[in-house]
């Protein structure tokens, strides 16, 4: 049996997921929430194989649940189910953790479907989505944001998922030097946070 465990504030999706989930024979729910405050608790706790989680949610966003979860633990095989479709999400969503994105307009047999070749070993994505990705990867390799050699290499250690701590470690810098890079390089991107930089810099193939 597969445990799947539902994040999601839809009340109606969720429920209805869940009832489709527990009458498929290979499936069985662990657990349905409203929101992402306590998913790395529930997730070590009841231990699923993979996670249906929304990104919109009150108190906490899925990307940053996933982000978390991850932290603690690489067992579960995490699926976005989401309505948002722009390249920035779909990126910091992966960038984080994630192994699948799908839109909530996806079927419910196609989400199973989805469940399944995840715990497979595969990658499960909405068609649309599939083709935003490529797309994004398809972009030539370029330097238009002008970053400097060691703003590049600090970006580099951002997408690898370092800390400012370590990235000073490995760049041999202060870690006031560090936060510097990091503004100028959220300037020169035109982002304002971690995940939309490193999302920005995947999209962009600036290390391909």
């Amino acid at each position: 049996m597969i445990r799947v465990s539902i994040f999601d504030d839809n009340d109606s999706l969720r429920e209805t997921l869940a009832l489709v989930f527990d009458a498929t024979d290979d499936l069985i729910v662990t657990g349905k929430y409203p929101n992402a405050l306590t998913a790395v608790e529930e997730v070590l706790h009841n231990q699923p194989d993979v996670i249906l989680m929304d990104i919109d949610m009150p108190g906490r966003t899925g990307i940053e649940a996933v982000k978390l979860i991850r932290q603690q633990t690489t067992r579960p095989k995490i699926l976005m189910l989401t309505v948002f479709e722009d390249v920035e999400r779909i990126f910091a969503a992966i960038s984080a953790g994630a192994v699948g994105y799908l839109l909530k307009k996806t079927p419910a047999d196609k989400i199973i479907e989805s469940i399944r070749e995840v715990m497979n070993g595969g990658a499960a994505m909405t068609p649309s989505i599939a083709l935003k990705v490529l797309e994004a990867f398809r972009q030539p390799k370029n330097n238009t944001f002008l970053l400097t050699d060691k703003e590049k290499e600090v970006l580099q250690r951002l997408v690898e998922g370092d800390s400012y701590k370590l990235i000073a470690h490995h760049c041999t810098m202060s870690m006031g030097t560090v936060r510097t890079h990091i503004v100028n390089i959220y300037e020169k991107l035109h982002v304002n946070s971690k995940s939309e930089a490193v999302a920005k810099a995947l999209k962009t193939g600036l290390f391909k």
